[in-house]
Formats: structure tokens, sequence, C-alpha cells
């Protein structure tokens, strides 16, 4: 068991900590070595004091045409973990509007009305497939899983002066495979990752039987509580690698899990 520490980035919206990551641009490298190589995945939490911009990831046929062979596109989830009372987000467009719209909304400022904006709670979940447009609001806390990507085409900033990336962000548009906005189901699954929510009212206990390889690790993250996870104390939003054929137990009078790991 490897328990992690994050990596903070400060953006001119608020910071991010990447909790879980091999990735080149924020690497924990016990991390990594814990692995055995790069881990498919990562996982940060996301500290939004003003909006993000609107943006868009690739998926990765489009990853590998628009950047080059190997990289790879980001399908990603948020789970919020709390919001100021009226809290939006941009979840989609408004609609199907044509390319061309698109272009000529956002050499206008007037992106606005294509935008679908969503008021979010503590506790909601949100799948974003790549291809999706979306911006994360202001007075939002959030934990985001996605694939190993650090590519973002942003295609409005709200007049900061930023650098955006309209023609390929254009390109990479899908608008596709959104669901209702609502509280977490307990499970999701996708093509790329499963997250599964444990409830803990004294031990719990896993054994990893994956695979012995980079992607068979399985990340324990806690949502809620604290208590002791082999020995070591354990409070919320802390996050703990277990690699295949290791065990791990938690402890807690009352705690929440997050086990998030490949598919």
């Amino acid at each position: 068991m490897l328990k992690l520490e994050a990596i903070k980035m400060d953006k001119v919206w608020g910071y991010e900590m990447w909790i879980a990551s091999t990735h080149p641009n924020g690497c924990q490298k016990n991390f990594m070595d814990y692995c055995g190589g790069l881990y498919p995945l990562l996982v940060k939490v996301i500290q939004a004091d003003q909006s993000l911009s609107v943006q868009v990831h690739p998926d990765d046929p489009t990853a590998a045409l628009l950047e080059g062979p190997g990289n790879v596109g980001k399908t990603e989830c948020w789970y919020i973990l709390d919001a100021k009372p009226g809290a939006k987000l941009v979840y989609g467009l408004n609609g199907n509007p044509s390319r061309e719209k698109l272009e000529d909304a956002i050499a206008k400022n007037a992106l606005d009305p294509f935008l679908n904006q969503v008021e979010v709670k503590k506790g909601d979940f949100i799948f974003i497939p790549s291809g999706t447009v979306h911006a994360i609001g202001g007075g939002i806390r959030l934990m985001e899983v996605q694939q190993s990507c650090d590519i973002t085409y942003r295609l409005y900033d709200w007049g900061r002066p930023r650098e955006i990336h309209v023609q390929k962000g254009l390109a990479s548009i899908k608008n596709e495979g959104l669901n209702k906005i609502s509280s977490f189901p307990g499970r999701f699954e996708c093509e790329y990752f499963s997250l599964e929510e444990i409830k803990l009212q004294g031990e719990f206990s896993f054994e990893n039987s994956a695979e012995k390889k980079a992607g068979g690790v399985v990340l324990f993250y806690v949502l809620e509580g604290s208590g002791s996870v082999d020995g070591q104390d354990f409070s919320e939003e802390n996050i703990f690698a277990l690699a295949p054929g290791e065990k791990i137990s938690f402890k807690s009078a009352n705690a929440r899990l997050l086990k998030i790991g490949t598919v």
C-alpha cells in the first residue's frame, strides 16, 4: 500500500492537486516506481474559485491526429466534493450547432447561448466523454478521474488573455453520450475507468487480484470521514494505491471511500 502525496498546481482560477499521476507534466515518482510504469489514469482535486475556460478534450484518434502518434485523448468524470449554493458548470452544448455557428460565436464573444449550464451540488456525478464541451464554474470543488492526458483545447476564456485553440477545439467536439447530472449512483464504469463507493462502518479489506501491470493498481480515495488503514491514519481527500497481489484494510466508525481502477 502506498499513500500518495499531491502535487499542487496554482491556476488563474484556483488550483489543481494532482493526487495520483505518472504523467510527465506532474509525475509522482514514487507512484510510478510503485506501479512499475506509466499508470493510464490521472486523478485530481480541482478547486475552482472562478470559472475555468470553456474547453474540450480530443478522443484517442483525434489526439494522435492533432498532437502526434502516442498521444491519447481525455475522457473524464467529476465527483462534486463541495459547491456553493447556485454554483453551475457547463456540460455540453444546447442543441446541435454547426461548426460554422460555433466559430462565429467564439469570434464575436457570444458563445454563452450555446452552452448548457447546469446547477450542481455536493455529491453530484458528471461523466464527460472526450469531445464534450465543458467548464467548471466558480465555487466548486471536485475530484476528477481521467485518462492520463493533459491536452486541453480552450474555446472561450471569459475575457482572460490566455491562448485559445479554436480550430483544434472545434475539430474535437462530439457533443454526444451525455447523461443527466445526479448524485453518484454507487458504481460507474466506462471504457477507461471504474468507480465504486464504499460506505465504511467498521472494517473493510480488499485484495487486489488484478494482473501484475501498471494498470492493475487500484486507488482508494477518502470522500468523507477518518480512521486507519494498515496502521496509518487517514482523513478526507487522502488517496492510497494498492498494487496487484497486495491487500489493504480500512477501519472507521463512519467513512466513505471511492475505489478507482482501470477497466
